[in-house]
């Protein structure tokens, strides 16, 4: 049987549900896209400023492949963010990233920390890298619970944790005070801020350069409306990204 090249824990894999696009709604219920509302992906209802649309139309050398390091993008970044290009990596959406992340720190059955609710791809590209996941659900207000995930990184010693701020699907904003105290644990933390522009709190691109177990992930498709281009990005201490340059 084919199957018997894939790997044993793939073939255990619940396949991913991925969102419907308008085309193929449109087609599946005769509706046209634009009688169509749209509210199962949080995606940017009203799209990019029509000068996006130009600069797309514009494009020089869109027959050509990228540049694999995307120079003018990380350092137009850099220059928004306040972060230095070097501690910027781009992706095909922050969903790559979470995966390369993966790929590059865990080893098969090595564990990660959940915090539901929150998005579903944490717990799916686990899956697909080999992991195992340990729920610590938010607590009733759905801040995190900081004792239970400390219980947890000492008797299980996973390898990271993956945190949402703004969450998704709650907009809860993790502390800073919080933040602080799971920093201090022998754990990689990937803090996910794809609606921090919608929070009126500052970025924490910035403290990568002091906590070398701290990564930060962003991406356009929320406040630039660009869902559909693929494009997220991270700060990473230089310590760690130099081995994502390496597997990206």
């Amino acid at each position: 049987m084919g199957d018997s090249f894939i790997r044993p824990h793939l073939r255990q894999l619940a396949a991913y549900q991925p969102i419907l696009p308008f085309e193929v709604l449109s087609a599946q219920l005769g509706r046209k896209p634009e009688d169509i509302v749209k509210l199962d992906a949080n995606e940017n209802p009203y799209g990019p400023p029509p000068e996006v649309f130009e600069a797309l139309g514009n494009m020089k050398f869109s027959y050509v492949y990228p540049d694999p390091q995307s120079r003018r993008l990380r350092d137009a970044l850099a220059q928004d963010s306040g972060l230095e290009s070097e501690y910027i990596l781009v992706g095909c959406g922050a969903d790559e990233l979470i995966d390369l992340i993966m790929r590059c720190v865990l080893d098969p059955g090595e564990k990660i920390i959940d915090c539901p609710p929150t998005f579903s791809m944490y717990v799916f590209d686990a899956a697909v890298n080999g992991a195992g996941v340990i729920k610590v659900p938010r607590n009733p207000d759905f801040s995190l619970n900081v004792d239970r995930i400390a219980e947890v990184v000492e008797l299980e010693k996973p390898k990271c944790i993956f945190l949402t701020s703004p969450n998704n699907p709650d907009g809860s904003i993790i502390s800073e005070d919080d933040l602080l105290k799971i920093l201090e644990m022998p754990i990689l933390v990937v803090l996910d801020e794809a609606y921090i522009e919608f929070s009126g709190v500052e970025s924490r691109m910035k403290w990568v350069k002091k906590y070398e177990n701290l990564i930060v992930l962003r991406t356009f498709s929320k406040r630039a409306g660009l869902a559909g281009l693929r494009v997220g990005y991270g700060a990473f201490p230089l310590s760690i990204i130099e081995y994502l340059w390496r597997a990206k």
